[in-house]
């Protein structure tokens, strides 16, 4: 939260990877989640009453969704007298948290106008979990922790219960390539049919959600402790278990392949999946991978996670 030029006030939501974990951790299974430089900007200004301007390039059924979004999360938060914009550098609906960096970056701006300083992280991250329900409905909620918090966490959702968020205490910094393997079909639908598989083989697919649960686990305790081998060889896993759940595509294979090829310790995708999306590679040092990458036409960037 800083001073904005011309007057109001900015906002940030990082967007973020999950290196360990997705769709398990719907079913209660932990996952490993680090925000990322790119992200959502909001910009506050002073005004008469509480409004947004949403994005001219947005269609019309993302707009509507937007709006009710932030009309669910400005009468929570008193309506204060601001107009608040945004902007983003996030590449969208490529399972990066572009919807909870939204949802962190105007919850942000909304409790800053309404009590006169910064939130704190859990009022932060409840106001933005209500923009996030408007968005998907039930989410597992560690997108929007993961950005609230601004740092790498150890996720786990319980039952009735609020879920069990720890920031972790890195060991080294993981210095990451995330890579777009084309475009994706929205995370309801890919999500939808892993639901109906799992509904029609529930003991097969709840081996493989608390085979990737268990993974997620022993991947904290590495990243902790700053192996980054032991990091790396359990996203390598975690990409197979993913493409064993069928949410991985032939796409999404060869992209880890192709970040494995340049060097990196491990690689698989992140988010839902489906048949595109993004794709994220532990490395030692992720910049001869990026170069070769974008010289090959891939839509790729750099970003470093510090303890």
């Amino acid at each position: 939260m800083r001073p904005a030029p011309g007057g109001g006030y900015l906002a940030f939501g990082p967007g973020k990877v999950i290196l360990l974990g997705e769709h398990a951790v719907v079913y209660g299974g932990t996952a490993l989640a680090v925000p990322i430089r790119l992200g959502v900007t909001a910009h506050a200004r002073p005004a008469a009453s509480c409004l947004f301007r949403a994005p001219a390039a947005l269609d019309r059924a993302t707009r509507r969704l937007l709006l009710r979004a932030f009309a669910a999360a400005a009468e929570a938060a008193g309506r204060p007298p601001v107009t608040i914009s945004v902007q983003s550098t996030l590449p969208m609906s490529m399972g990066l948290g572009s919807s909870a960096a939204v949802a962190v970056a105007i919850s942000g701006a909304l409790l800053r106008a309404a009590a006169g300083r910064a939130p704190a992280a859990a009022r932060l991250r409840d106001l933005a979990g209500r923009m996030e329900a408007v968005f998907h409905g039930t989410p597992s909620g560690v997108d929007h922790a993961c950005s609230a918090l601004g740092g790498p966490i150890a996720f786990r959702r319980r039952e009735g219960r609020p879920p069990r968020i720890r920031r972790l205490a890195l060991r080294r910094p993981l210095e990451l390539l995330v890579a777009i393997a084309g475009s994706r079909r929205p995370t309801r639908d890919t999500v939808a049919a892993l639901r109906r598989r799992q509904a029609r083989w529930p003991s097969r697919y709840g081996r493989l959600f608390q085979e990737v649960g268990r993974l997620a686990e022993e991947g904290v305790r590495a990243a902790e402790r700053g192996d980054l081998e032991s990091l790396g060889d359990a996203m390598n896993v975690n990409h197979g278990l993913l493409a064993a759940l069928g949410v991985s595509s032939p796409a999404l294979d060869a992209m880890a392949a192709r970040l494995r090829a340049a060097g990196a310790l491990g690689a698989k995708l992140t988010g839902a999946g489906g048949d595109g999306g993004a794709v994220v590679g532990l490395f030692r040092d992720a910049r001869p991978a990026e170069a070769r990458l974008r010289r090959a036409g891939v839509t790729c960037f750099r970003t470093r996670v510090e303890p």
